[in-house]
């Protein structure tokens, strides 16, 4: 059987395989486009910061995405060398999908594709903030779907509302723009997208997608290659090789079995950075703390400030929140010392770590209190917060645009 390689952007090697930086026009270019602009000065620092607080080097010179289409994720995993592994950068929330499990077929079926593509375009005038481009259809697609009418147009964008793109609402999109514009500044021309039907490790999403397939068999064979082309990323933190044959379909070129028995799901969303303790620490003796006191401690501008600074905690943390859950109550013992400042801050088990790390993070970056008094002697303080945390919620879907594709 005659068999072609997927060009530009199917896993290949050489779409992972960095070229000098560019020259800065392709920076420049994007730039002169004030929503490109105002992204990297809103996103570039704050990404720096991200990359140094997962101990990643930045700019990364490598990145992947892949999205899961019923699980509503988007997955960005970077790295510096073609030899390294990847590692995972973030887990956005994909916020609306049309259509349904199976792959994109013909113009106007409002289906998001399903397959091996590569980001072709940097869209920076997007009635949608911003966009990148999915390079559907790509060689299978051309071959299964609909000769005149293929469709076309698929993007990830800002918004919420979707025909058959991957929608992150705005703020994401600018972050993952300003990302992807970074790596390919540092040579990588094609940068891969895998779009999934489903996370294969997820027990009730496989039941999903079994269903669907018993229905429409015709998909099974392209629907095992991509569960293979799943195992093998999450064993191997890198990319197989991916082939089309004359009939469109996927073949990866590396000989690989999906495991009989799956390792549990890899909480990619939670859990992937170590726990972190507290580092303001102060030994205090039992004696030195009072069951009462002359004077509470007081947080800078007082209760309402307290709470404004625990709302937006709690908002934040609200974007670790497990699937699971709708909403969280974390306790956060901490102590205000004779100085006032905020030391020995202990995170409840329930929260994730990534929670447990943002909530030591902002408590000992707190200004400083007016520590306790007893009556006129500051004394140290052990104060309880229990911080509640809201799943937040889908925005509804608009109405679609009259024009059956994204721009």
């Amino acid at each position: 059987m005659k068999i072609c390689l997927v060009l530009m952007g199917l896993c290949l090697a050489m779409a992972l395989t960095a070229q000098p930086p560019q020259h800065s026009d392709f920076l420049s270019f994007q730039k002169s486009f004030r929503r490109v602009s105002e992204a990297f000065e809103n996103k570039e620092m704050l990404l720096k910061e991200a990359f140094e607080a997962k101990g990643l080097a930045w700019p990364a010179k490598y990145m992947y995405i892949r999205s899961f289409k019923h699980d509503s994720q988007l997955e960005v995993w970077v790295k510096q060398d073609a030899k390294e592994k990847f590692k995972l950068f973030k887990s956005y929330k994909v916020c609306a999908l049309a259509g349904s499990l199976g792959p994109k077929r013909f113009e106007g079926d409002y289906q998001v594709p399903e397959g091996c593509y590569y980001l072709n375009e940097f869209k920076p005038n997007s009635q949608y903030t911003l966009a990148l481009g999915v390079s559907y259809p790509n060689a299978s697609d051309r071959v299964r779907s609909d000769s005149l009418r293929p469709g076309s147009d698929i993007y990830i964008h800002g918004s919420c509302v979707t025909v058959g793109c991957i929608p992150l609402t705005d703020e994401p999109i600018k972050e993952l723009y300003v990302l992807a514009s970074t790596v390919k500044h540092q040579g990588q021309d094609f940068i891969p997208i895998h779009v999934f039907p489903i996370k294969f490790n997820q027990l009730a999403s496989k039941e999903k997608l079994e269903k669907y397939l018993d229905q429409n068999p015709e998909y099974r064979q392209t629907a095992q290659t991509l569960e293979k082309v799943y195992y093998y990323f999450n064993e191997k933190r890198n990319l197989p090789i991916i082939l089309i044959g004359k009939k469109g379909d996927y073949m990866m070129a590396q000989p690989y079995s999906i495991p009989i028995k799956p390792p549990p799901p890899p909480t990619f969303k939670e859990n992937t950075e170590p726990r972190k303790r507290a580092t303001k620490t102060l030994k205090i003796a039992d004696g030195e703390f009072f069951s009462s006191v002359y004077k509470q401690p007081v947080f800078p501008g007082g209760l309402s400030a307290f709470q404004a600074f625990i709302d937006g905690l709690a908002n934040d943390l609200a974007e670790f929140m497990p699937d699971d859950k709708t909403r969280l109550f974390i306790q956060v013992d901490f102590v205000i010392d004779k100085g006032g400042n905020v030391v020995n801050t202990t995170v409840a088990s329930n929260a994730n770590n990534e929670m447990n790390n943002l909530i030591i993070e902002r408590f000992e970056a707190m200004p400083k209190w007016s520590p306790a008094l007893r009556p006129d002697l500051p004394v140290p303080m052990k104060l309880l917060q229990t911080i509640m945390v809201d799943a937040r919620p889908k925005a509804a879907p608009k109405p679609p645009p009259t024009d059956e594709y994204e721009q």
